[in-house]
């Protein structure tokens, strides 16, 4: 791959050992340079996960980014667009999947949640809209999950910021997309490989071998995908789901 970028950037914020990392690594296998974010205190991880990507051949930098921070996001947009290039497909990623039952959720953690999964995604989605509509071209993606469409219990929290993450996503499409740029949002409806998951059970490989749980580098190829799609065929949503999965 040219160290030279000839496709628009593709920002990640989000960008962990689960499903993050497999969109910019899929992105950056696609051409596009990509740029990482996580909180300052994970910035050794997003050093490791931009060198990985880099020895195969992509381009890719690291931000430490409290994505919660209206500052801190305007400056990542600019800095990305003065010192890498022009931002063509921004993905919102951050889960902030916790569970507390209602009569032991603050109003601390029902915030703080709601600003990692749901604010800091207006921030994300505004400031990726603020770059992209004057050139009429853009892709802003937003990562669902099943709370995006019905909250279980102990999660009302998490269902909370997801749903409004969805409505969020459905506003921009519907504001944008006359203006050229395509907003989707992804329903991950099911358990992700990942550090979370993993920490809940003690051996996914069975459930990876059964193909009974969501997978993140397959989860990636949908992302690309979409960005792909041509504007006479646009998806707003899709839901991604293992074969075993009830819905």
């Amino acid at each position: 791959m040219s160290e030279t970028p000839t496709k628009g950037v593709c920002l990640v914020i989000g960008a962990g050992d689960g499903l993050g990392g497999s969109v910019a690594r899929a992105f950056a296998a696609e051409g596009h340079p990509v740029a990482l974010t996580r909180r300052a205190r994970h910035i050794a991880e997003l050093d490791a996960l931009a060198d990985a990507i880099r020895a195969d051949g992509g381009i890719a930098h690291a931000f430490g980014v409290d994505a919660r921070s209206e500052e801190e996001t305007v400056a990542l947009f600019d800095r990305i667009e003065a010192e890498i290039g022009p931002l063509e497909v921004a993905v919102f990623n951050i889960g902030a999947n916790v569970r507390f039952g209602i009569r032991e959720t603050t109003a601390r953690v029902f915030t703080k949640v709601w600003e990692m999964a749901c604010f800091a995604g207006f921030l994300a989605g505004r400031e990726a809209a603020r770059v992209m509509v004057p050139r009429g071209k853009g892709t802003i993606l937003f990562t669902g999950a099943t709370a995006s469409l019905r909250g279980r219990d102990g999660f009302s929290a998490f269902a909370a910021a997801k749903a409004g993450l969805r409505a969020l996503a459905q506003s921009m499409a519907r504001e944008l997309g006359p203006q050229g740029i395509h907003v989707a949002h992804v329903i991950c409806d099911g358990a992700i490989d990942g550090v979370f998951t993993r920490s809940r059970v003690d051996d996914v490989t069975p459930l990876l071998e059964a193909d009974s749980i969501l997978k993140p580098d397959e989860i990636a190829r949908n992302f690309v995908w979409l960005h792909h799609q041509p504007r006479s065929a646009w998806s707003h949503e899709i839901d991604l789901r293992p074969w075993t999965e009830s819905f």
